[in-house]
């Protein structure tokens, strides 16, 4: 079913004052690297992402209380629509090009997923020493690599504690648990990797905010994949949450004291 032939459900605040939203007007108010409309998409079709776009970042920048650079990574993303999919899968990032990619006719929801695989590998090589360039933040804390010394980088790392290991330290956590036994029944290792799992967390804390999108995110409370605890639940869900804000208003603060 098209993105056009549906509502999703949100409760965030007017961003575009009843101004007509448009994949150009995204890319000048975030910087966006670059902004690729795909061959196939309709212009009607083009026109309604546009809409919903605009308010899932807008949406997304006020939960994580940061600034337009924060969403476009300084200008460092770029972002696909209809273009630049892989087969069956319905959105992805892209590390070797730093691009965000959604699906035509799918997809919506994985806004925040998507996002936070490309801020994980964007801030890996501010956050350590020695990582490679297609790293993760979160792959290189598992894997030991050195932390560049700053308050920010040690709130980010609680955050990959806490969802990766239990509160004591020493075991890995019931995530890790779940997504190692849901890899184990499916013959793969994908749930289990360090960033999809701190990316489904990030879902969660997105979709537990008080601002709601489902064209941003869903799918972490009431999806099959949550009843099988691929998703923090509880204590560890309610603890990543004050992690992740913790750490992203003082990220946002930092941006914004430092912007020209």
């Amino acid at each position: 079913m098209s993105i056009n032939a549906r509502e999703f459900y949100r409760n965030g605040p007017a961003h575009r004052l009843e101004r007509a939203s448009s994949f150009a007007l995204i890319r000048r108010q975030f910087d966006f690297r670059s902004i690729e409309i795909g061959r196939w998409v309709t212009n009607i079709e083009r026109d309604r992402a546009a809409e919903l776009f605009h308010d899932a970042l807008c949406d997304l920048m006020l939960i994580l209380q940061g600034p337009e650079a924060l969403v476009s990574l300084r200008g460092s993303l770029a972002l696909q629509y209809g273009s630049g999919g892989r087969p069956g899968v319905s959105a992805h990032y892209d590390p070797s090009q730093r691009s965000f990619a959604l699906a035509k006719n799918a997809g919506p929801g994985s806004i925040a997923h998507e996002w936070f695989h490309a801020f994980d590998h964007y801030i890996a090589t501010k956050c350590f020493r020695g990582t490679s360039s297609g790293m993760f933040a979160s792959t290189a804390w598992l894997a030991d690599a050195t932390p560049i010394a700053h308050p920010l980088n040690d709130r980010l790392i609680q955050c990959f504690k806490a969802i990766l290991l239990q509160p004591e330290g020493d075991q890995p956590s019931e995530l890790f648990n779940h997504s190692v036994k849901m890899d184990k029944q499916l013959g793969q290792l994908y749930y289990s990797k360090p960033e999809e799992l701190c990316a489904r967390a990030f879902e969660a804390f997105v979709q537990d905010a008080t601002i709601k999108n489902h064209f941003l995110v869903k799918g972490s409370k009431a999806s099959p994949e949550a009843t099988l605890g691929l998703y923090p639940q509880g204590e560890q869900r309610e603890r990543t949450n004050g992690l992740f804000g913790h750490y992203f208003a003082g990220l946002g603060e930092a941006l914004r004291r430092h912007s020209p």
